[in-house]
């Protein structure tokens, strides 16, 4: 019998990705036209998409980050 060991959830915790294939960091620079740099910086200030630890490599939800553009669009016209 197998066991799964989970970590328990953090108030920020990402939920589990849909079954679309994940976008590297590198795509997500690409379709949002900023440096890598920058998506580094806001996952450490928290404020980028979510993105998802995959082993050693960082992958995004292309659902997760075109609402994550949504909201900030939305944001950026109420203010």
């Amino acid at each position: 019998m197998s066991h799964v060991r989970t970590k328990a959830a953090s108030s920020n915790a990402v939920g589990p990705p849909t079954v679309e294939r994940l976008w590297t960091i590198g795509e997500v620079s690409a379709f949002l036209g900023i440096p890598i740099a920058t998506l580094h910086q806001w996952r450490y200030l928290g404020t980028g998409p979510d993105a998802y630890r995959v082993g050693k490599h960082l992958r995004y939800s292309p659902i997760a980050v075109q609402a994550w553009l949504e909201r900030e669009c939305r944001r950026e016209a109420s203010a």
